[in-house]
């Protein structure tokens, strides 16, 4: 009796495990496509962002005091390429890598306003190797392994309805009132109406990638962002808008092709500065306040990213987990060398994977995308926002559907899931809703007699968001 064995696969097929995973390259490429396309506005965000706050003696990030925008459009595509790459050789996990939303906010309003640029990414450097530390100690991974299983998913189900609502805020189909004449604090469009040209791209868009996913369309979300972008040539052709009606990025084709990059804010970071001119309390509290944030949003992502390739393992945790937390870690010590705030992991990644990526492969795509975009940063700003988002509330959606993995007639899970899920879009933060499931989630444990029931470090992180939410008090207590 003779049995068949299957070609043996090639190198790239077996380092990356393709076939393993249940892929091909072709489809690795095109999620490493869809991942970049969906995350690539961070090269026009994050100057606009950092670019035009002063530090504490009055100069901007990059030094003087005008903006240097274009230099750190570069940092942040040459960050971001760089440290997605080592996350698809490393751990091979197709999650990609860039300056943090909100970190970077943070950084600039709350950071930088008390010391220099030097010293504030200082500061992100020295927060990113104490996580590293903690990733090397095991302790990062025990934290993880401690989240009962419900909650993951939970967590998972929170970020699906996050990242629709970034789509549905970002393309202008859903934006915030005025709170002075409205007591609605969100509406739809501009005063509970769809208006402008944009905003039709969004809905198009959206319908398209639709139509073309349940008809089970190999690469449906990489034609409808490329579709959606030709419309919105042709429109703004048509009806000549002003580039501000599209938001960060309008579609039209630039002048220059091909810039040279500046690499100004790379190594520009002060490990020690901070600690003179803000005070060791304030430090300590800021470091705290940004790890906090870079711990569980990572952990967040990379568990939603694993529940939708369907890569977790029995445990709930994603494969080469360690690895995953070791490459996060060191991005978030690389943004603030590169001068450009804390990287950290994208759940924009799931766009990618809704296209079916399952790989390292595909982060490699993305991050070498990124350092492409270095040069072709103007190629890169065609894409408009409302072509790009709609792949946001499809994969909002697919992430929607782990939502009955949860018991929801246990109240000791049910209760910390709700508002685990509830939180994320409605307070705009990963970590938010995280920390509100982790302290109800003890709290209930308590007050039903189940305290021994609760795993000592879920102890520990509930205590620690406790003090995260009340930072604000506590802060001005010390001050």
């Amino acid at each position: 009796m003779s049995t068949q064995t299957a070609p043996p696969a090639g190198g790239l097929d077996r380092f990356f495990k393709i076939s393993e995973r249940g892929s091909t390259v072709g489809t690795e490429v095109r999620g490493g496509f869809v991942t970049f396309f969906t995350m690539a506005y961070i090269i026009v965000l994050n100057p606009l962002i950092l670019g035009f706050v002063p530090d504490q003696d009055g100069n901007l990030l990059g030094g003087g005091t005008a903006p240097n925008l274009e230099m750190i459009a570069a940092g942040t595509a040459l960050v971001a390429g760089v440290v997605t790459i080592l996350m698809g050789v490393l751990a091979n996990y197709p999650l990609a890598l860039a300056t943090g939303l909100g970190l970077n906010a943070f950084v600039a309003y709350s950071v930088a306003s008390q010391m220099t640029w030097a010293d504030a990414m200082g500061l992100v450097v020295i927060e990113g190797l104490v996580i590293l530390l903690l990733v090397l100690t095991g302790f990062r991974e025990a934290v993880f392994h401690a989240v009962p299983a419900e909650l993951k998913v939970a967590i998972s189900v929170g970020i699906g309805l996050f990242i629709a609502l970034i789509g549905f805020v970002d393309s202008g189909f859903v934006t915030k009132t005025d709170s002075e004449t409205n007591t609605v604090p969100v509406e739809l469009g501009q005063g509970g109406e769809l208006t402008g040209w944009p905003v039709v791209v969004f809905c198009v868009g959206l319908l398209l990638v639709i139509a073309l996913w349940v008809r089970h369309i190999k690469g449906a979300i990489l034609i409808s962002i490329a579709a959606a972008t030709a419309l919105a040539f042709v429109v703004q052709a048509i009806a000549d808008l002003e580039p501000t009606a599209w938001g960060l990025i309008a579609p039209e084709w630039p002048s220059d092709v091909i810039k040279t990059p500046d690499f100004g804010t790379v190594g520009e970071f002060s490990l020690l500065g901070s600690w003179e001119n803000a005070g060791v309390v304030t430090v300590l509290l800021l470091i705290f306040t940004l790890l906090l944030a870079d711990f569980f949003d990572t952990m967040g992502t990379m568990t939603a990213i694993g529940a939708e390739a369907g890569l977790l393992q029995e445990d709930g945790t994603p494969p080469n987990t360690r690895r995953i937390l070791v490459v996060d870690s060191i991005a978030a010590a690389a943004g603030g060398a590169g001068g450009v705030s804390s990287n950290t992991s994208y759940i924009e990644s799931a766009s990618g994977v809704g296209e079916g990526a399952r790989t390292g492969l595909a982060s490699v795509v993305t991050g070498i995308l990124f350092l492409f975009a270095i040069f072709l940063a103007p190629l890169v700003t065609m894409i408009p926002m409302q072509a790009a988002v709609p792949a946001l509330v499809l994969v909002g959606f697919l992430m929607m559907q782990q939502v009955k993995g949860i018991d929801w007639d246990d109240l000791e899970i049910a209760i910390p899931a709700f508002l685990t899920i509830v939180l994320m879009p409605f307070t705009y933060s990963i970590t938010v809703g995280i920390g509100a499931g982790f302290i109800t989630y003890v709290l209930i444990k308590i007050v039903r007699g189940k305290a021994a029931a609760v795993h000592p470090l879920m102890w520990a992180v509930a205590a620690a968001f406790v003090v995260y939410f009340a930072i604000g008090p506590i802060t001005g207590w010390l001050t």
